[in-house]
């Protein structure tokens, strides 16, 4: 039997706490306030703390176990990981307690990591295994936790993971790891570029490693990574990997290209969807799924809501939700989508340079309302980029404000318009996530007077 401690009562943490118990092992739970659902885990817990994590009482639960499970979102600088460390306890998060948890014969990981696009691909590549006849669930960072799935019947997991949940990872190696791309996010979590991007190279510990070859700093390091290689790039694919070829995702490894699926099929549209669908591909032929299975998975794929989806079109303007844009690089991506835009963006920058994507998009921005605690940098950027454009900024600290950013956006937008939320930011200074955020998007969108037109 060992004696763990649980740090975090959310989805992953509280799972972890019951399969724990019932497998037979002591849990000591602890969490900095009381809360109903820490009060649901305690009949289970060996004990139960609460408090400044500074505070003694948490530093002799901590030495009173073998191991300590964090939430992810718990930073290696945060005092319960340096206690843990200080005391030599391996300190790891949900995902790792899966993997060591998992029983003999357990089904293997198809897993996927990248700045943006993890949820996109995962659910697409659990599209296709589905379609190929196998059991299997698009688990990790998204849907129900991983340490109860390990003792499900599957042919496959397919695995979201972050780049923290990979920071808190140790033994994890998933049999087919997928780095999708890589820019500038979570610096404050991580502390700098370079811890950020070694944490998402963890993905690559087991025997078949997929990168995308049009990312530099990807390809650059999958040229180094142990195990076999497989890259996918939005060019011509070459002999040995997936591309586009005459409008078609082809996969090359080996002798005469397979055709798999035409782009114009990929939903969400943009090229960035491709590439997922891309690397979605690249993992289920890896894994063996036939070329029919990828392309009926493909097709039928439904996308995930809040990335770049059609909410209506009002008065010949359209009304897109890419809320899931929590970061420049994946507002980039939807920017690059449309010709005439009028941009929603702002919030939690979380210390990255907006500059670069204010720079690139701005020939293609006929106005811009900006929100959230951040608003100030980018409206400094777009004077500096975008210098002709209208900016509002709405100082509203509520979410209530999407509601005066809607309508300001469209009285500023014309009929061939695209009005864009993609806020290259995190919404937590005024809305409870990503998802509250775009859905307050859709209910403004719903409330313009104006009569809407078949989307």
């Amino acid at each position: 039997m060992t004696r763990y401690l649980v740090a975090g009562t959310g989805i992953a943490g509280a799972e972890s706490v019951r399969v724990l118990t019932r497998i037979g092992h002591e849990v000591v739970v602890y969490d900095q306030a009381e809360s109903p659902r820490l009060a649901e885990l305690e009949p289970l817990a060996a004990a139960v703390v609460t408090g400044d994590p500074t505070a003694s009482a948490v530093t002799d639960a901590i030495a009173s176990v073998d191991e300590v499970v964090l939430s992810p979102g718990i930073p290696p600088h945060h005092a319960l990981a340096r206690t843990a460390e200080r005391l030599n306890r391996p300190v790891y998060s949900e995902p790792e307690l899966a993997w060591r948890l998992r029983p003999t014969g357990a089904a293997p990981w198809l897993a996927v990591t990248g700045t943006n696009g993890k949820t996109t691909t995962v659910t697409m590549l659990a599209a296709i295994l589905s379609a190929a006849g196998l059991r299997t669930e698009a688990l990790g960072n998204i849907g129900r936790a991983l340490v109860d799935a390990v003792f499900d019947d599957y042919d496959a997991l397919v695995v979201e993971l972050s780049s923290q949940q990979l920071h808190w990872s140790q033994t994890l190696a998933p049999q087919f790891g997928a780095l999708l791309n890589l820019a500038d996010d979570h610096l404050s979590w991580h502390g700098d570029a370079h811890s950020y991007m070694h944490a998402k190279t963890a993905i690559w510990r087991g025997a078949v490693n997929i990168g995308n070859l049009d990312d530099p700093q990807v390809a650059k390091l999958l040229s180094a990574a142990p195990g076999r290689h497989l890259g996918f790039t939005l060019g011509p694919a070459s002999p040995g990997g997936f591309g586009v070829t005459d409008g078609v995702i082809v996969d090359h490894r080996d002798g005469e290209p397979v055709p798999l699926i035409e782009v114009d099929r990929i939903r969400p549209p943009g090229r960035h969807h491709v590439a997922n669908a891309l690397a979605a591909a690249a993992m289920a032929r890896a894994f063996g799924v036939d070329a029919a299975a990828v392309a009926a998975g493909l097709a039928g794929y439904e996308p995930q809501p809040h990335r770049n989806v059609l909410i209506d079109t009002v008065d010949g303007v359209r009304y897109v939700d890419d809320s899931k844009g929590t970061n420049p690089h994946a507002a980039a991506a939807a920017l690059a989508s449309y010709d005439r835009i009028v941009w929603i963006a702002g919030g939690q920058l979380k210390g990255v340079d907006v500059d670069p994507l204010v720079a690139s998009a701005a020939d293609r921005l006929r106005g811009a309302v900006l929100l959230g605690v951040d608003r100030a940098e980018l409206a400094t950027s777009l004077s500096r980029h975008a210098p002709r454009i209208p900016v509002i900024e709405v100082a509203r600290g509520d979410d209530e404000a999407m509601t005066e950013v809607v309508k300001a956006a469209a009285a500023m937008a014309q009929p061939g318009d695209v009005v864009l939320l993609s806020p290259a930011a995190a919404s937590y200074d005024m809305f409870s996530g990503y998802a509250h955020r775009g859905r307050r998007f859709a209910e403004a969108v719903a409330a313009l007077t104006s009569t809407p037109e078949s989307a």
